[in-house]
């Protein structure tokens, strides 16, 4: 057997992609886990999420306030699917099944991809101007491909590569984000920005929920890069990737907030941050663009390798496909294309309202978690009988239904609350002045809903089934064979 196919994920390309990881190549450290997510949420694209509070008329201290609570209360949620990955030894989207069925899960799917795709137009083209601001060669458009082309190799090569990439990146990004806000200190604030009874309700409160959304959308792919670990890892998984995403998370949203309130209407991002960080010492804000280009890149292979196990999952619920590196090539290098075609068309005019296009994707993920976590936690407890999620008319169906109606209603009852921009205000959200609180109703309607639908279920004959496989589908697995 060659070292291509001996090992999953560690030596060459990576082989697996959606299916099952045997015990035999479970490998690595948890503590790996923090470092990923913390470069992957301390990255220019996170730091605009501090805006939302500031530009809507909240001061500093509470928008500051706003934006700790809505990482902290977003990222358990994160966490908690992150959790999944050691325990079930698959990746992310692929744990929809046994809720939505073979083809059920086709709901999401279509959405999941669609951010895949989206963010990374938007990675792309901010680390291209970084990049760009930063060397002063060569042109956007050619960083634009070098980023691409870059990011694709690191996710073919896949879960190590990518957990290593990360983890050498830590370093360098705590280093610059130290002195950034060292730089950021010598900013003029205005005046009251520390005023505690300065409080305005609608901005907090879509601060707070926009920064929860934005560690929430995280919940997508976050067990794909914790599925080759050790099944005993899962509690450790959840603490190293709630504060590794958090602490990142918050870091840099903050600098957004205060950077923002410095600069007024006269924010803009890569100039923004250059001219904060030359504040420190000349040529500093050069260095920092470098480094958070890095950051974007890395996310980007990050988007690239769970759009790639996405979009093969679809492809499986379509028709029953063997999982081989071949196809993983295919997709990583289809996302990629979609990708860097559109940010090479993209105006200043499709980014604003493609902006808002990607927060009403964001929104369908949320009953989603909803219905995962309950089923994952409190229906079902971890006990899943993984090869039959790999069958079309295994135990789990082609249909969930009580997936398909706990999704399905908790979605209706977040659209009177949507705040998405341009493109939609619900009536309540209207009322609120824009508030947007959905993502607080969605949540347990979903979760509440689900468990309801679900009190018939057998876990306990389910449980019976998934031992009597579990030998079976190690081998098939070791073999690299879908069972």
């Amino acid at each position: 057997m060659s070292a291509m196919t001996d090992k999953g994920s560690g030596r060459g390309l990576e082989v697996r992609s959606i299916d099952y990881v045997p015990l035999n190549e479970r490998h690595g450290k948890v503590s790996h886990i923090g470092p990923l997510w913390f470069v992957s949420n301390a990255q220019i694209a996170t730091l605009a999420v501090g805006l939302i509070s500031i530009t809507t008329g909240g001061n500093l201290i509470w928008s500051l306030l706003a934006i700790a609570i809505g990482v902290l209360v977003g990222t358990l949620f994160m966490a908690a699917h992150s959790s999944q990955g050691p325990t079930l030894g698959l990746p992310q989207m692929i744990q929809s099944r046994p809720q939505f069925g073979y083809i059920g899960a086709l709901l999401v799917w279509l959405f999941a991809y669609l951010q895949y795709a989206g963010f990374n137009i938007f990675n792309t083209i901010l680390a291209s101007q970084a990049v760009n601001e930063s060397i002063n060669v060569g042109s956007e458009t050619l960083w634009l491909w070098v980023i691409t082309i870059i990011a694709v190799v690191v996710a073919l090569f896949g879960y190590d590569l990518i957990h290593a990439f990360e983890r050498y990146l830590t370093y360098l990004t705590i280093a610059m984000l130290a002195l950034l806000t060292v730089a950021a200190f010598k900013l003029a604030i205005p005046a009251g920005a520390y005023n505690l009874a300065d409080f305005h309700l609608v901005p907090f409160l879509g601060q707070l929920g926009v920064a929860a959304g934005y560690q929430i959308s995280w919940a997508i792919y976050v067990s794909d890069y914790s599925r080759y670990l050790p099944p005993s890892s899962g509690r450790g998984t959840f603490r190293w990737t709630f504060w590794g995403s958090a602490l990142g998370g918050i870091w840099v949203m903050f600098l957004g907030s205060y950077i923002g309130a410095a600069a007024g209407e006269n924010f803009e991002t890569i100039g923004s941050i250059k001219s904060t960080a030359d504040q420190l010492f000349g040529g500093f804000g050069a260095i920092a663009l470098f480094i958070a280009a890095l950051g974007l890149l890395s996310v980007t292979a990050l988007n690239m390798y769970g759009g790639s196990l996405t979009l093969i999952s679809s492809i499986d619920s379509l028709r029953q496909i063997r999982p081989t590196l071949r196809l993983r090539i295919i997709t990583i290098g289809i996302t990629a294309l979609i990708s860097v075609v559109l940010a090479n068309l993209a105006s200043s005019d499709f980014l604003t309202n493609f902006n808002d296009f990607l927060l009403l994707v964001l929104y369908f993920f949320i009953p989603w978690t909803a219905v995962n976590l309950t089923d994952y936690f409190i229906v079902r407890k971890g006990h899943y009988a993984i090869a039959e999620i790999f069958k079309p008319d295994g135990i789990y169906g082609r249909w969930g239904w009580p997936g398909i109606i706990a999704y399905l209603v908790g979605f209706a009852v977040m659209i009177p609350f949507f705040s998405a921009g341009k493109l939609f205000v619900g009536f309540i959200a209207q009322a609120m002045q824009g508030t947007d609180i959905s993502l607080f109703v969605g949540l347990p309607v979903s979760a509440v809903l689900y468990w309801l639908l679900t009190r018939r279920i057998d876990v306990e004959g389910e449980t019976r089934l998934a031992k009597a496989e579990a030998e079976a589908l190690e081998a098939a697995a070791h073999e690299h064979i879908l069972p």
